[in-house]
């Protein structure tokens, strides 16, 4: 059985930062790509940062470009997120996700629908 245990949240003032982490168990030995999803209140859940275990390629959304940055250990099946500035807009519910596969975010990469999801962890920026 994979399992996602994430950990990392909190609370934290506009201007801070936080780093979650996420490790995956249960995974056999393939490829796949890992990262972070984040849901607000009343809004839908939006792909934030995603990382390959095949070519190294990363995925950042535009609202987080130059103020996150994904890192990863694969051979602990472990994804770091680390989030600098954060603002008001940041607070959410933030998801590890994992996409089985020979994922790339080169050039322009479709949307992978992850295959497993972490139970979330909440990040509050207060102003």
């Amino acid at each position: 059985e994979v399992q996602l245990v994430e950990s990392g949240g909190g609370l934290v003032q506009a201007g801070g930062s936080l780093t979650l982490s996420c490790a995956a168990s249960g995974f056999p030995n393939a490829d796949y790509a890992m990262g972070w999803f984040r849901q607000a209140p009343g809004k839908e859940r939006e792909e934030v940062s995603l990382i390959s275990s095949y070519d190294g390629s990363t995925y950042y959304a535009d609202s987080v470009m130059g103020r996150f940055t994904i890192s990863s250990d694969t051979a602990k099946k472990t994804v770091y997120l680390q989030m600098n500035s954060l603002n008001p807009e940041d607070t959410a519910v933030y998801y590890c996700a994992l996409i089985v596969g020979m994922i790339t975010y080169t050039g322009i990469p479709p949307h992978y629908e992850p295959d497993f999801w972490g139970q979330g962890t909440q990040v509050t920026v207060s102003s």
